[in-house]
């Protein structure tokens, strides 16, 4: 193919030449090229019956490029923004279900990415960045399924910050912990991780209640 292509180019035979050798790629798993060769082939034939198949495919490509949720995840950003690109082009396309299930997926593998960043701060010990961390979860990801895994995060982080902390700052962090659990009972009263939330609170009551009585 790579031989036979530069021969037609300007003919008639090049379109569906194109098209196969960037199939070939596909094909072979080669997704980052499949996706550069799909990419030309959309730009230089826009009035091809294989338009929207090529544009699909260039779309997929870039959305097998995403790497696991450990990794740098600047593939998985260029995917979205490729899959979205074909979703506002081909609004009627029979792929159209299909790209908005793997933007959901990649949406989803960032999330993860995000919650197992705040996780790992507490569980370095670092809950001033772990309760920075479930902040910008919260704020950026409002849909997120783990949102809920974020607000108890927040919580169990403050008050392990506050265990942690000079005596001086005891009370204060208790208290701002406090208001971690009214956010997180404010959306999730009734979620599994309540029981827990709860526990949390009558520890910090507890301690709260002791301090107070420390200093009559």
């Amino acid at each position: 193919m790579e031989q036979v292509v530069p021969i037609y180019r300007g003919k008639p035979q090049a379109e569906p030449l194109m098209f196969r050798y960037a199939n070939t790629f596909y094909n072979l798993g080669d997704y980052f090229l499949a996706g550069y060769q799909f990419e030309r082939f959309v730009v230089s034939y826009p009035k091809s019956d294989s338009l929207e198949m090529a544009a699909y495919k260039s779309a997929r490509s870039y959305y097998e490029l995403s790497p696991k949720f450990s990794l740098d995840q600047k593939d998985t950003y260029v995917a979205l923004e490729k899959l979205q690109v074909f979703v506002d082009n081909y609004p009627e396309s029979v792929y159209r279900k299909d790209c908005n299930d793997m933007v959901q997926e990649l949406k989803v593998k960032l999330e993860f990415k995000d919650i197992e960043t705040a996780k790992q701060y507490f569980r370095i010990s670092d809950y001033k960045a772990s309760i920075k961390a479930f902040d910008n979860f919260i704020k950026d990801h409002p849909g997120s399924v783990y949102r809920e895994d974020a607000y108890f995060g927040r919580l169990e982080a403050a008050y392990v910050l506050a265990q942690n902390s000079v005596s001086d700052l005891v009370e204060q962090r208790l208290k701002a912990a406090r208001k971690h659990f009214e956010s997180f009972m404010k959306y999730y009263s009734k979620g599994p991780k309540r029981g827990q939330a709860e526990e949390i609170l009558l520890k910090i009551n507890t301690q709260l209640q002791e301090k107070s009585l420390s200093t009559n």
